[in-house]
């Protein structure tokens, strides 16, 4: 079995319980070490009762989970942040907006195990789910759109001493956007593959504002 450890990123939305009893509840080799990254702002002093709510759901993996502050500056420096607290040779980053499906860690297993030695990172499949009945919104299209991102971070495994050596993510980048392409460009140019696996994950399309079309 591959050692790995799963990162992620929060502002402790209502999600994050929802993707911790996902992790969870998957069949397969456990995750060694879950790092959550707290990156909301320090003040005012954030509310501890929802990251705790969330916790509650990890049952035995909660003993295996590190919680840490991140600095508010966005989902690169806290996947950053996380990444220093990982040992084992393989990095996963899930999103605090996903789901990750029924046999994510053995199917993740199985995309580890498979990984060439010139591979640096494997994607998971990314699913979106759209209402049926009726033609999806525009807001609900854009997030599907997310299904096809070659290298999108919502689920996305790396070894960790490569992206060590790449510097992790660009801090540069203050919010969810291109911050993932950019990373997985700069260890293509060095020579790395990435490769796409087969392990799937559900990614919710968020409520919309009234305004949305």
């Amino acid at each position: 079995m591959t050692p790995y450890a799963v990162v992620i990123p929060t502002l402790v939305r209502e999600s994050l319980a929802d993707c911790l009893a996902a992790l969870a509840a998957a069949h397969g080799p456990r995750p060694e070490h879950i790092v959550l990254v707290d990156d909301r702002p320090a003040t005012p002093v954030p509310d501890p009762e929802p990251l705790e709510h969330a916790l509650s759901v990890l049952g035995d993996l909660r003993d295996r989970t590190t919680v840490l502050p991140g600095e508010a500056r966005g989902p690169a420096a806290a996947r950053n942040t996380g990444l220093r607290a990982v040992t084992e040779p393989w990095v996963v980053f899930v999103d605090d907006d996903v789901q990750v499906g029924p046999h994510w860690c053995a199917q993740l297993h199985q995309d580890l195990d498979e990984a060439t030695p010139d591979t640096a990172g494997v994607p998971g499949v990314i699913t979106v789910p759209l209402p049926g009945g009726r033609r999806p919104t525009d807001w609900e299209r854009g997030t599907a759109g997310l299904a096809r991102a070659r290298w999108i971070s919502a689920d996305m495994a790396y070894r960790t001493e490569v992206l060590r050596r790449a510097g992790g993510f660009d801090e540069r980048f203050p919010r969810a956007h291109r911050e993932d392409a950019d990373l997985a460009l700069r260890l293509l140019d060095a020579g790395w593959r990435i490769r796409r696996g087969c392990r799937t994950t559900l990614h919710p399309v968020r409520p919309a504002s009234r305004w949305a079309s």
